[in-house]
C-alpha cells in the first residue's frame, strides 16, 4: 500500500466538474437512458422488506414499464440475503440476476465465520452475485492485511458468483484512502469495486467515482484483468446518471459500457429515467402517477 500514488485532489475534483457538464442531447441520451436501466441494479435494502415487495420489484425490473417492450430490463434486483430465495423465484429465466449484499452489510462488523457462512448461504439460495462490505475499522487502522485476506476469503465463498466489494467511501476520508482500498479489494480478487452501502452519507460522488475509476485503469493496465465499477446511493435522477456515464467513458473507455463492467446501485431512480425517455420521445413530460412506486 506505500507504493500506491496519491490522488490530486483538486485536478480530480475540477476533472469531474468539467465531465458533468457535458451536455447528451436527442439520440444520445436515448442510448444513455437505455444504457441506464440496462447497468441498474434496482435496489431494496430496509428491515420492512417482505416477500410481496420482492415481488413487485422483480415484476418492475423484468419490466420497467408494461406495455412497452422497448423498455429493457434491469441488470440486477440487489436485496438482503434473507429474501434471495424469493427473488430467484419470481425473476426464474428472465435474465435479471440476483445480486445479495452480505458480510454483515452495512457496518462489516463481525466475525469472518459468520461472515463467510452468510456468504455461502445466500448463493445457495441463488444470488448470481454478492456484494460484500470491507471492515473500515481494519483498513483505517492500517490493518491492511485484515482487509484483503477476508476478501480473498469471501471470494473463495462466492463460488462462480461475482464479488462486489464495497469500500463505504464516506468513512474512508480521503481520496488517497479510496486509491488504495480500490486497489487493495482488486488484487484480492473483487470483480467489482463499488462506492457505498447507501446508507451512509456521503454516498456515491462523482470525484470519488473518478479516483475509483482511475484505480481500475491503472490496474487493468498492470495486470491486463478488467474490474468493474458500481457507484451507489444517493443517484436519483438521469441527469447524475448520466454524469456517471460520462465519466465512465472518458476514463475506462466504451469497453466499460455494458452491465458486465459497470452498474448503478439504485432504489429510486428507474422511474425518473423512464420519465426522460418518454420525454425524450414525445416532447412531453409525464406525471409521476403514471409510473409504478416499488
Amino acid at each position: 500500500m506505500r507504493g500506491v500514488r496519491s490522488v490530486d485532489q483538486v485536478g480530480a475534483e475540477e476533472r469531474a466538474a468539467s465531465l458533468a457538464k457535458r451536455s447528451i442531447k436527442k439520440a444520445s441520451k436515448l442510448w444513455a437512458l437505455d444504457l441506464a436501466i440496462r447497468c441498474m441494479d434496482l435496489t431494496t435494502l430496509e428491515g420492512m422488506d417482505t416477500p410481496g415487495k420482492i415481488a413487485a420489484l422483480c415484476a418492475k425490473g423484468i419490466r420497467p414499464k408494461p406495455g412497452d417492450p422497448t423498455i429493457p430490463s434491469v441488470a440486477a434486483i440487489c436485496i438482503y440475503p434473507a429474501r434471495v430465495a424469493d427473488a430467484r423465484e419470481h425473476l426464474g429465466s428472465s435474465g435479471v440476476r440476483v445480486a445479495s449484499v452480505a458480510t454483515a452489510f452495512p457496518s462489516g462488523q463481525s466475525f469472518l465465520s459468520l461472515k463467510i457462512d452468510e456468504t455461502q448461504q445466500a448463493v445457495a439460495a441463488g444470488a448470481d452475485e454478492v456484494d460484500m462490505v470491507i471492515d473500515r475499522g481494519a483498513f483505517l487502522s492500517g490493518d491492511y492485511q485484515k482487509v484483503y485476506d477476508e476478501i480473498v476469503a469471501i471470494k473463495e465463498a462466492c463460488g462462480d458468483a461475482h464479488l462486489k466489494v464495497i469500500l463505504e467511501t464516506g468513512e474512508l476520508g480521503t481520496y488517497d484512502s479510496v486509491r488504495r482500498a480500490s486497489i487493495l479489494a482488486m488484487a484480492a480478487g473483487a470483480d467489482f469495486i463499488k462506492t457505498s452501502t447507501g446508507k451512509v452519507q456521503p454516498a456515491a460522488t462523482l470525484p470519488v467515482s473518478l479516483v475509483m475509476m482511475e484505480a481500475i485503469r491503472d490496474f487493468v493496465r498492470e495486470t491486463g484483468r478488467p474490474v468493474g465499477f458500481k457507484p451507489a446511493g444517493g443517484i436519483r435522477t438521469s441527469k447524475q446518471a448520466i454524469a456517471y456515464l460520462v465519466v465512465l467513458y472518458e476514463t475506462l473507455g466504451p469497453e466499460w459500457m455494458t452491465p458486465e463492467r459497470f452498474r448503478l446501485g439504485a432504489s429510486s431512480l428507474l422511474n425518473d429515467v423512464l420519465m426522460q425517455i418518454e420525454k425524450e420521445r414525445s416532447g412531453a413530460y409525464q406525471s409521476m402517477d403514471y409510473f409504478t412506486i416499488d
